[in-house]
């Protein structure tokens, strides 16, 4: 089973451990948005993101709810710095998702290590033998999953449903510089406390050439972020497809890319799938048409993905208790509770534009 691979942050929760904001920002007397009404965006996305990366996916059990404090700063904190930087720079969809696989390196191989530690994901995980390259020290299947998983469902799922939720501060920096800089700084001190809790409870540390080419991987995927969608690309003759067809064909892109093999042709199957996808939505996203129903409907495809998926994980992981399905299915709820929020939203504001901005 693939996608965003279960790992051991969920170990990490147990031994470490001691909404969503709609409606368009009322302003202060001064005619500024208040504080609540500024922020508010911004913590939606802090949380939303590490409930979707690890609570939907089934991978952390909703019993274990509390550990929600430990993974916010670090899945939520990096969500809202790229989706900051992106904003603040003018750059658009090709860049936040080239700095949400940079993000998804990250964690996997300097925070959390899973990439590089041999022990297995969980008792039936065979991903990593299957597809490993023995002079790395990592499997192929894995980074291909993890920085997938992470780029998607951790980051850019959230940054597109909460930003719908905001039409009318969906381009716009949410917080200003000092609620950036205390935004990075809890992202650090979170990804320190994950890093130490895993590395306390498995002994696990990655050798320091692994580590090194990890780094390297992460500079080369920021500075290609930065090098990409300088210039918003003209709208193309063609019109865009339906919203409806354009989630259909991303859940089932994603749902094949979830329960692909964990072998070498399962990997080569999820890279051309990612290949495939986008270009395709690189086609739609410049026709004629295409807006916030459009991205809408990607999210709503992935999400739904990592609704059933869930429970699979659930299964696999030995933790589909009565207390888990029930808050899975809480937790599936919830999700469709912000889709059809966001969808109304979509519905009350315009979804036309002059320039194409991907996804």
């Amino acid at each position: 089973m693939t996608g965003n691979p279960p790992d051991d942050r969920r170990h990490a929760v147990r031994t470490t451990q001691t909404t969503q904001t709609t409606g368009m920002p009322q302003t202060a007397p001064g005619g500024r948005p208040g504080m609540p009404r500024r922020v508010a965006p911004a913590l939606g996305l802090f949380l939303l993101s590490p409930l979707v990366a690890e609570y939907l996916l089934g991978n952390v059990p909703s019993s274990e709810i509390g550990g929600l404090v430990i993974l916010a700063p670090m899945y939520g904190g990096g969500a809202i710095i790229i989706r900051e930087v992106v904003r603040r720079t003018g750059r658009g969809w090709p860049t936040l998702l080239l700095l949400a696989c940079a993000y998804g390196v990250l964690e996997a191989a300097l925070i959390d290590q899973t990439l590089f530690n041999p022990a297995p994901l969980f008792e039936e995980d065979v991903s990593r033998g299957a597809t490993l390259i023995p002079a790395l020290g990592f499997s192929a299947g894995n980074a291909v999953g993890f920085t997938a998983g992470h780029a998607i469902w951790s980051i850019g799922v959230p940054i597109a449903v909460v930003e719908i939720l905001v039409p009318r501060r969906a381009t716009t920096p949410w917080l200003g510089i000092p609620g950036l800089i205390v935004t990075c700084v809890v992202f650090v001190l979170g990804s320190l406390v994950l890093f130490n809790g895993i590395y306390d409870d498995s002994g696990f540390m990655a050798s320091p050439p692994q580590r090194i080419g990890a780094a390297v991987v992460v500079a080369f995927l920021v500075v290609a972020a930065f090098l990409v969608g300088r210039r918003p690309r003209p709208v193309t003759d063609g019109r865009s497809p339906r919203p409806w067809l354009v989630g259909a064909v991303c859940f089932v892109a994603s749902a094949a890319f979830f329960v692909r093999p964990e072998d070498w042709w399962g990997t080569a199957v999820g890279v051309a799938l990612l290949a495939v996808m986008a270009v395709v939505i690189s086609r739609w996203s410049r026709g004629a048409g295409w807006g916030a129903a459009h991205r809408l409907a990607l999210a709503g495809g992935a999400l739904l993905t990592y609704a059933f998926g869930g429970f699979i994980l659930l299964l696999l992981h030995g933790t589909a208790n009565t207390v888990n399905l029930i808050g899975q299915t809480v937790l599936v709820l919830g999700t469709l509770a912000i889709f059809l929020a966001a969808r109304r939203t979509v519905r009350g504001a315009s979804g036309t534009r002059g320039t194409a901005e991907v996804g």
